[in-house]
């Protein structure tokens, strides 16, 4: 199965998904500047893999420092923490990995034996934080792999399943979110049937979950996104299945922009719509969808990126949000590595967080 994000001898290679599908290369991340961009640029991208990469360059961005103390050594740490945050704004896994790796600092500091020369604290220091991120990354594959045993008791054999943009393998260290229970039903003889939103502008539907699907046999038919509600009406989709970068409070969950049309054309049919939602990025402390904050991406990502040449006016005023929310009201269940929640989400959520 493919890995998006791997440590390798010390060092952070990603997998480039900007090129594919076209071509399978993993580029090297040294700096913070270089794991900046490549999350910026959604050279890697998913909100899990986001959290993984994050970990992962937090700890090469630091692995080198020759700081004469752990002040010095804490203040770069830091400040490599808050440029890489800078990255993308929307997916919350971001904040949470590079959050408990800055909290794992403190507590490797607290570990150390104070009366060793500082150098020998500050190779046990680095040591625990890659363990750190290698953690985080083992731990991503376990809860997809619980996700999908999750995801696949709401399903059943032979069933059509829509889903749009890329919450696979690709996403994540391994097995994916939403993509999850396809992969454990392809294994099991489901056979299921999968269309694939393209999913503007990035077309992260065609270009990444067309690909992977196909790459392992699964039956997966692309289209365009404006189809949803065709295939729908012609009786083609169960199920629809959908990862998520942030999830509020109240149930709102943030996915590529797309994602709620689709919700509410589900809603509309009468057909099951399942958001799939590690634990890490269900964050309690935003309220509603209405708090979480969009990344808008340049205009050229609609208007020429994709073509060989500009398919629209030059100078045309564009508007390119990379997210939108969708509201609790139109989310069947939510599927986490614990386990499945469902409305009232205010409650429910909650409860799976703290058991309260």
């Amino acid at each position: 199965m493919i890995t998006p994000v791997k440590m390798e001898d010390s060092r952070l290679w990603i997998l480039d998904q900007s090129l594919l599908p076209g071509q399978e290369h993993y580029i090297e991340l040294r700096t913070k500047e270089e794991i900046w961009a490549a999350i910026k640029k959604l050279q890697v991208r998913g909100a899990p893999a986001i959290g993984v990469a994050a970990a992962y360059g937090l700890y090469r961005a630091v692995r080198d420092l020759e700081s004469a103390n752990f002040q010095d050594f804490a203040r770069d740490f830091h400040w490599a923490k808050e440029y890489i945050a800078t990255a993308r704004p929307t997916a919350v896994n971001l904040f949470w990995a590079l959050e408990r790796m800055e909290e794992r600092l403190y507590q490797l500091r607290e570990q150390a034996d104070a009366e060793t020369p500082w150098e020998e604290q500050r190779a046990f220091i680095k040591e625990g934080l890659f363990q750190e991120a290698d953690a985080i990354r083992r731990e991503d594959e376990q809860s997809c792999l619980a996700m999908g045993e999750h995801g696949l008791s709401l399903l059943k054999k032979g069933m059509g399943i829509l889903t749009h943009c890329n919450a696979g393998t690709l996403a994540t260290a391994k097995y994916g979110t939403c993509l999850a229970p396809i992969y454990l039903g392809q294994e099991r003889g489901y056979q299921f049937r999968v269309y694939a939103d393209e999913t503007r502008p990035l077309l992260q539907g065609a270009r990444l979950t067309a690909w992977e699907l196909s790459r392992e046999g699964v039956d997966v038919t692309l289209i365009c996104d404006n189809m949803a509600s065709t295939v729908m009406k012609q009786g083609l989709i169960d199920a629809v299945v959908v990862g998520c970068d942030r999830m509020a409070a109240n149930g709102d969950g943030a996915n590529k922009i797309g994602t709620s049309g689709v919700a509410i054309l589900a809603k509309e049919y009468g057909i099951p719509f399942y958001m799939f939602a590690p634990t890490s990025t269900i964050d309690l402390d935003t309220a509603s969808g209405e708090e979480i904050v969009i990344e808008e991406r340049d205009g050229d990502e609609i208007r020429s990126l994709w073509y060989k040449r500009p398919m629209a006016p030059e100078g045309i005023k564009t508007y390119n949000p990379a997210f939108d929310v969708t509201d609790h009201e139109y989310i069947t269940a939510v599927v986490t590595e614990k386990g499945i929640v469902r409305p009232p989400y205010q409650d429910s959520l909650r409860e799976l967080i703290h058991g309260i």
